[in-house]
């Protein structure tokens, strides 16, 4: 029986939230382990025993896997600090593939986000009110929120309480201390059957909190079965009641319960992902045993942290295809009848109950949700303008800027317009139609990844987005260098359940204006060498505004110094999953290129900027994190894992094909140079800053470990997705042929003659190299997209060969 179609589509679709709380702010009292566990009260916590919870153990490392950060409390709660609460929400919000929510505001949290917040992060944000908190926000003269949690006093609700029965109720709630605590029965039935009656005369749905909950709750009187009363009731017959959180441990009755009275209706939320793995799969079968498929949907309950959001559409998802699979295989649905289950339990059914104009299809899909244009907090602000920014295969950085309110209403889901032949850039700027595969021909989008979104520095009234170029929303374009990336890391965790980590060193010459005979030449801001202390305190406070400004988009700055080139810097980012690496990587090109400028100065990534002077580039280091924790050590000979071993030898034995996308420019090989600290032959070594390919055992390791090597090809010029990508792909080869390394060279390798082979001294020669054996380079980028970046290289090498003096011009570019 082939499931995967199944599979696809319960991985895929869409989900719409039927019920859910507040995100709260990084500074709340509400603690991070609240997210796990139903005590919500700081001093419930006891860390020794919370700990020791499956609950926590399995969520934590779901979410660090998410985040590719050290699989521990204190790993992932420095993650969400460094990343800030909006990056680590679209992150969430995104890999859960919730297109909608519902929030029941009433379960309040200290410094919890109003609806409006949230709807910077999704197409539809919905309110549930919650009839309790209303009535306690009145009595406290406090009209600020609005579901029922009936079961504070029992579901055994008696639908003829008398209005003196309730009056009494309410004096006695009126009498007790403030703040305002509902718990009186009779006063929560009045409250709860006139509740009723307005839902049934405006035609909405009543949420009905059925399971375990507050520590004051009677389990005894929480089994939905209480409810018969009013569900027979003739007054609320046509009143649609949905009965919230698998009504846990009462799946069975609350099933019972769906399939005798059509009125009722089943929400799986909070029994997801807070039980085990088989008690969940156990829950929602007997939500199913009895209840029609049409009447089950879904919720995760998040509250309070964007993780609980994405924890519980993983946990759905797991548990869905595992219960709709086993009935395909007892026969009692067929494939097709299973897939129509899966859309109709993540989305369809609360589209239709609480009549959503959401028409939602699976994810990838060209469906937008639509919604009423609303205006975010990101639009109060002040926020006038977006960029929205890509990278092109020849490495420059462009942008579309659109207003915000545009933004808001328009592109942040259906992107902006773009000819498919600006991917055919190069360097000098005239697009590459000749045996590119890119023509005049058809437009793509520009699709705003919102987990990247950032207020500009250096220009508060503005932001900034990278974008995924698209087909249309959520069906990538084969040409898309993020997108690219993304696939072969996904390559990387299937097949080897590895996360590739890298962090970048970025090099560039701060140059100044000067007029000589009447023309504007750029010159080095200065005359001093290498870690001079002089040459950095001239440029202090542009260095102090640069990372300041880089603190504030959540890119993390490890040091900064000047270099051997007369202007010359660099600065050296923190390590981070390799496509956050990237991402970031752009944005500080962005940053530092900006403020340089805001200084009167440019800077330049070009590899070359003066035959004189030394090369600039953007050294990568690279390394395999398993869980949390760094795999590339080991206890070998060469201080590397055998996994590290083989993952650095596919990267050697690439290395001269490699460097037709991590040196892209005729320039870049001016700088990779035989005696210069390049690396110009095919060969790697420990601390050798003279090979191509540098294992590295930084400060803090064990000695003798290896914790990640360098490649010191990776320039100014390349686009660092697809750098990444292809620096991934030839370590996947070694691992895959379990490649073995040669010995180490451990001194100048241009004196080793012929024993080590020289690599590429050309962008012509590199791109010989990449046609000579690109079978693994085109699985991972595609026939269509190598075919285009190999025009490219082409079309540099052509231009530059016949305009000697043209490279002079990339400091503009780069």
């Amino acid at each position: 029986m082939d499931l995967s179609e199944l599979k696809k589509v319960v991985e895929e679709v869409e989900m719409v939230d039927g019920h859910t709380h507040n995100i709260v702010s990084l500074d709340s009292s509400f603690p991070f382990l609240g997210g796990f566990f139903e005590a919500h009260h700081a001093h419930s916590f006891t860390h020794t025993h919370v700990v020791q919870s499956l609950c926590l153990k399995k969520n934590l490392k779901d979410i660090a896997e998410l985040y590719g950060c050290e699989n521990s409390l204190r790993g992932i709660e420095e993650y969400r600090k460094v990343n800030g609460l909006e990056a680590i929400s679209s992150t969430c919000f995104k890999a859960a593939k919730i297109s909608a929510i519902l929030i029941d505001d009433g379960l309040r949290f200290d410094k919890q986000h109003g609806i409006e917040w949230h709807k910077a992060f999704l197409p539809f944000v919905g309110r549930i009110l919650r009839i309790e908190s209303l009535a306690e926000t009145i009595l406290e003269n406090e009209i600020t929120c609005l579901k029922s949690v009936a079961y504070r006093s029992g579901l055994k609700i008696n639908p003829n309480v008398s209005k003196i029965e309730a009056e009494e109720g309410l004096t006695e709630t009126l009498l007790a201390s403030k703040p305002v605590r509902v718990t009186n029965k009779n006063f929560i039935d009045y409250i709860f059957t006139q509740s009723l009656e307005v839902a049934q005369e405006f035609d909405l749905p009543m949420q009905i909190h059925t399971c375990f909950g507050d520590k004051d709750l009677d389990m005894g009187l929480s089994n939905p079965f209480h409810l018969r009363d009013v569900l027979e009731e003739k007054r609320f017959s046509k009143c649609r009641i949905v009965l919230l959180h698998a009504s846990y441990p009462f799946s069975k009755e609350a099933s019972y319960l769906a399939s005798a009275y059509s009125q009722v209706y089943l929400d799986f939320g909070v029994a997801l992902p807070k039980l085990s793995v088989h008690e969940m799969t156990t829950s929602i079968k007997q939500l199913l045993e009895f209840a029609p498929i049409n009447k089950l949907m879904f919720s995760t309950d998040g509250y309070a942290f964007p993780e609980t959001y994405y924890l519980g559409a993983k946990k759905s998802r797991e548990v869905i295809f595992s219960v709709l699979r086993d009935s395909c295989i007892d026969g009692d649905l067929d494939i097709h009848e299973a897939i129509q289950a899966a859309k109709d339990i993540f989305a369809e059914n609360s589209i239709r109950l609480y009549k959503l104009k959401l028409p939602v299809k699976s994810f990838g899909s060209t469906n937008t949700m639509s919604s009423t244009p609303t205006k975010t907090n990101i639009e109060l602000s002040g926020i006038t303008l977006v960029r929205v920014i890509w990278v092109d295969l020849a490495g420059q950085q462009r942008c579309r800027v659109v207003p915000s309110p545009h933004f808001q209403n328009v592109v942040q889901r259906n992107g902006v317009s773009l000819p498919v032949l600006l991917m055919g850039n190069p360097s000098f700027g005239v697009p590459i139609l000749e045996n590119s595969g890119l023509t005049a021909v058809g437009q793509v989008r520009l699709v705003p990844d919102l987990s990247t979104r950032r207020i500009i520095p250096w220009e508060t009234r503005e932001e900034m987005v990278l974008a995924d170029m698209c087909l249309k929303p959520g069906e990538p374009w084969e040409y898309c260098p993020r997108e690219a990336l993304r696939r072969v890391s996904k390559i990387l965790k299937e097949e080897f359940n590895f996360v590739m980590n890298a962090g970048f060193e970025i090099e560039f010459y701060l140059l100044k204006s000067v007029l000589r005979e009447g023309k504007e030449e750029w010159v080095p801001i200065d005359s001093t060498s290498y870690g001079s202390t002089s040459s950095y305190d001239a440029v202090s406070p542009i260095f102090q505004e640069i990372v300041s400004a880089l603190h504030s988009l959540n890119i993390a700055v490890e040091q900064v110094h000047a270099e051997t080139g007369k202007g010359q810097f660099e600065v050296v980012l923190g390590y981070g999953p390799c496509t956050i690496s990237a991402d970031n990587i752009v944005y500080a090109r962005e940053t530092i290129k900006s403020i340089a400028r805001k200084h009167g100065l440019l800077a330049t990534f070009m590899p070359k900027y003066s035959m004189k002077q030394p090369g600039s580039g953007s050294h990568v280091h690279v390394s395999l994190f398993q869980d949390g924790k760094n795999v590339f050590m080991g206890s070998s000979a060469y201080g590397m894992s055998k996994a590290g071993q083989e993952f650095l030898a596919g990267v050697l034995s690439h290395l001269p094909r490699l460097l037709a996308f991590l040196a892209p420019n005729p320039n870049s090989y001016d700088r990779l140079q035989c005696n210069t600290w390049k690396g110009g032959y095919q060969c790697w070594g420990r601390e050798n800053k003279y090979v191509a390919l540098r294992a590295a055992s930084p400060p803090g390791f064990p000695d003798g470990m290896v914790s990640n090597f360098e490649i010191n090809a990776f320039d100014g010029c390349a686009n660092p997705h697809i750098g990444l990508a292809a620096i991934l792909a030839a370590g996947i080869d070694g691992l895959r042929k379990h490649l073995s390394l040669p010995n180490p060279v451990d001194t100048d390798p241009s004196s080793f003659g012929q024993e080590v082979k020289r690599l590429p001294k050309s962008l012509l020669e590199s791109v010989a190299a990449l046609n000579e054996d690109n079978v693994i380079m085109t699985n991972v980028f595609g026939v269509k997209l190598l075919v285009a970046i190999k025009a490219i290289r082409k079309a540099e090498v052509e231009f530059y060969s016949n305009h000697k003096d043209a490279y002079k011009q990339l400091i503009y570019y780069y």
